[in-house]
């Protein structure tokens, strides 16, 4: 039996005190014991909305009963997947399981139905908490932020320590060697996100892609390279990888009118903001001219400001207006 049942509420609750709550959802006789609740590894990806009920068979009344705890605890869910024996693959909101970076990504949930969706990527050597922290400053109640973290590797520019990075940097100047493969087997993993997202039910044209530094680098690339429709693009602090390769490169023009927003320090000893303003010129090239905007901000170096913060949010307000 499949079962829709709309909650509205955040995740999240462990397994053993969800299953011991359950016990008084079930009409008398049923062994509440055999019941087990696969959560989908709820507290590290929130993002998937299915949970899996097997045991002994159930009525669509007690079912209802188990939504009602559910929903009292702060779970989440899109479906259940109930009988003896369940197959996650009949999901039909998606499983995050086969996405690598929704595994343990932070998400900002809306307060209400979310018709919206904001991946953002982080820089080099951070993880996704700080920008989930950064955003939920900002958010708005229909929009879902999506914070993924970098896969550990050797990090060339940095003596080949290990540390979070979407792909290897050689160096920071517009001449440097880039890691092409890299680059791009980072960009088709967060075009893994956008698709999850478009079968959850979010169109392209409610996605924004977003980043900073290297996070924000990466957004571009994958942005332009892609074949749907974007609501827009953040980029802070950042640059346009592969830059040679634009505008040939674009997926035959998709997203040849897409909104970008790019921000920069005017102080940033990382990548100057004359690196910043090249690559505004180039995207120019790339895209509508005027669906380019490049704030610079004084005395920032290279991190962001409640006054870039503020203009990232009244971005997102304007290309994902409430429906």
């Amino acid at each position: 039996m499949l079962l829709f049942l709309p909650l509205s509420v955040s995740p999240c609750r462990g397994f053993w005190q969800v299953q011991a709550l359950l016990a008084a959802c079930f009409a008398p006789g049923v062994h509440t014991s055999t019941w087990a609740v696969c959560l989908c590894q709820i507290r590290a990806a929130a993002h998937c909305r299915c949970f899996y009920l097997s045991g002994e068979a159930a009525d669509e009344q007690s079912v209802e009963r188990v939504g009602q705890v559910l929903a009292g605890l702060g779970v989440r869910a899109g479906c259940f997947l109930v009988g003896a024996s369940v197959d996650p693959s009949r999901c039909m909101c998606g499983n995050n399981m086969s996405v690598p970076l929704l595994a343990d990504a932070v998400t900002v949930s809306g307060a209400e139905r979310e018709t919206a969706a904001v991946i953002f990527l982080h820089g080099l050597g951070d993880t996704g908490h700080s920008w989930a922290d950064a955003l939920s400053s900002i958010r708005l109640p229909y929009v879902k932020y999506i914070c993924p973290h970098a896969p550990r590797i050797p990090v060339t520019l940095n003596m080949k320590m290990v540390m979070p990075s979407w792909f290897d940097l050689m160096g920071l100047t517009p001449d440097a060697p880039e890691d092409e493969a890299g680059i791009k087997k980072a960009a088709e993993n967060i075009k893994a996100i956008i698709e999850h997202e478009m079968k959850n039910g979010i169109p392209p044209n409610r996605i924004i892609l977003g980043g900073f530094s290297q996070g924000g680098a990466l957004s571009l690339y994958t942005a332009l390279t892609c074949q749907h429709q974007l609501a827009g693009i953040v980029a802070l602090s950042c640059w346009l990888p592969l830059h040679k390769a634009f505008p040939q490169a674009a997926n035959n023009g998709v997203n040849k009118d897409i909104a970008i927003l790019q921000c920069h320090g005017e102080m940033d000893p990382m990548i100057p903001v004359r690196f910043g303003a090249l690559t505004a010129e180039k995207l120019k090239s790339v895209v509508t001219p005027t669906k380019v905007q490049f704030k610079t901000y004084p005395g920032v170096m290279h991190s962001s400001c409640p006054q870039e913060m503020m203009a990232v949010k009244e971005f997102i307000e304007k290309l994902l207006p409430r429906i």
